[in-house]
Parts: C-alpha cells; sequence; structure tokens
C-alpha cells in the first residue's frame, strides 16, 4: 500500500512582507498518512528580535513579552525540516508562508544546507484550490462556515489552530469526509489493524450489517449535517437528503 504523507502547515509573523524586515513568530504542522492525521504534530513559538507591525499583535494576540523566552528560527530549523521534508505541505495562501520560511533560511547564511523549503516539499496551496473548487470567498473562516467547521474558538489567529481548521477544511474540500464525520474523528491504524490489513490484502471485503447503536449514530451525525447546512444557509442542503430522497 502506498504511502501518501501530507503535512498541513501554518505560520504566523510579525508582519504582511519580509522586504520590512518581518519575521515568523509561530508555526503549527500537522502531519497525514494517506489523508488521516496521525497525531504527530510540530508547533512552536519563535523570538523574532524585533517589533510586531501596527495590527499585526493584535491579529496572533503574541506578544514580546510571551516570545521573550522562546526559540529562534536557527535553534529549531533542523526539527522542523525534519518533520516536513519529504511530505506534501498544504498551506493555505502558500506563497505568503513559504516566503517568509524561505526568508528565515537565506538569514542562517548557510546556502549549501539551507535553501528553499520547496526543494524539500511538494507545494500545495489550499486557497488556489478553493478558489478552483468552489464558488464564493475564499478564506479559512468562509471555508469553515460553508463545511460546518467549528471555528468558534479562533478569536486570534494561531498557527496550530489555524492548521487543525484547515486540516478539516481541505478533507472536506477534497472528499467531503468530514461532512461525514469523519474528519474530527480520523487517526492512523494502530500496527496491529496495519498488520491485519497487510495479511488481508486482496481478500474479499467483509459484509457489515448496521445495529440499532449504528442507525442512532448515523442519525445523529446527518441532524449535525443539516443544522450546519442551515447555518450555513446552503440551498443546496445535505447531499444525503437529495440522494435518498423519498
Amino acid at each position: 500500500m502506498s504511502v501518501n504523507r501530507q503535512v498541513v502547515l501554518d505560520t504566523e509573523t510579525t508582519g504582511l512582507e519580509t522586504r520590512n524586515g518581518n519575521r515568523i513568530v509561530e508555526i503549527g504542522c500537522i502531519e497525514m498518512i494517506n489523508r488521516r492525521p496521525t497525531g504527530r504534530v510540530y508547533h512552536t513559538y519563535l523570538m523574532p528580535d524585533r517589533d510586531f507591525e501596527a495590527g499585526a499583535q493584535q491579529v496572533t494576540g503574541l506578544s514580546l513579552e510571551f516570545l521573550e523566552d522562546k526559540p529562534r528560527f536557527a535553534e529549531v530549523v533542523d526539527d522542523f525540516l525534519d518533520f516536513v521534508e519529504g511530505a506534501e505541505l498544504l498551506i493555505h495562501n502558500a506563497p505568503f508562508d513559504v516566503g517568509f520560511i524561505d526568508y528565515e533560511m537565506s538569514l542562517l547564511n548557510e546556502p549549501d544546507k539551507y535553501g528553499s523549503i520547496t526543494e524539500l516539499c511538494k507545494i500545495t496551496d489550499t486557497l488556489r484550490l478553493a478558489k478552483q473548487t468552489v464558488q464564493g470567498r475564499s478564506s479559512l473562516d468562509a471555508l469553515c462556515k460553508r463545511f460546518g467547521v467549528d471555528n468558534s474558538g479562533r478569536e486570534f489567529h494561531g498557527a496550530l489552530l489555524d492548521a487543525q481548521l484547515l486540516q478539516e477544511v481541505y478533507i472536506a474540500l477534497t472528499s467531503g469526509q468530514s461532512e461525514l464525520g469523519l474528519a474530527a474523528n480520523a487517526s492512523a491504524p494502530s500496527e496491529a489493524a496495519q498488520s491485519v490489513y497487510a495479511s488481508n490484502e486482496g481478500a474479499a471485503r467483509p459484509k457489515f450489517i448496521n445495529t440499532p447503536d449504528d442507525m442512532a449514530a448515523h442519525l445523529t451525525v446527518l441532524e449535525r449535517l443539516r443544522n450546519a447546512a442551515q447555518k450555513a444557509e446552503l440551498k443546496s442542503g445535505v447531499i444525503w437528503d437529495r440522494i435518498f430522497r423519498d
């Protein structure tokens, strides 16, 4: 079985442009294998050695006082690159984050060791993907609303929180799995389960019989989807109702 390793990534910065000397203050990453979160994350705050631009501190909720004892990018770069190397990076508005990561690596003055993140990873811009896939606004908040992803805790922009939201949005955007309630509860198979899968590869698929508990759980998820569709004002409603309408 082929393995598709993806890492959902987000950064927070002191401002909008590297040409003004802005720096990364937070990195958040979530690993997925074959589109399921594994539970492995990479998260760090960073000391930027410069002030926030006007407005940036209000967006992130961070302060230089909080970041004072945090590591600098040079101290974490190897661990960070070890985590993401070889993965497909899923980034909302990828040119922004890639530009900042490349800028941070350029400041290390080791071009033979640290080049561009694009040399280590495939980059997928989920903002561009969303614009090609759905109509309307494609911001992370707008996509959370569209797909019923709970972003009520997003008072500030946080790298790890935004990566978690983007992971759910990406699954919904590309396959609809989160609409069936799978994204939030998905996890990588255990080693025991993987051995079972391997030993039964090629065997006929087992038949499953729904129990009353299964049906109750199904109806609970379906009702949650209907409420989310109504809240998001989706005229199309829930696809299950359209397919199995009497």
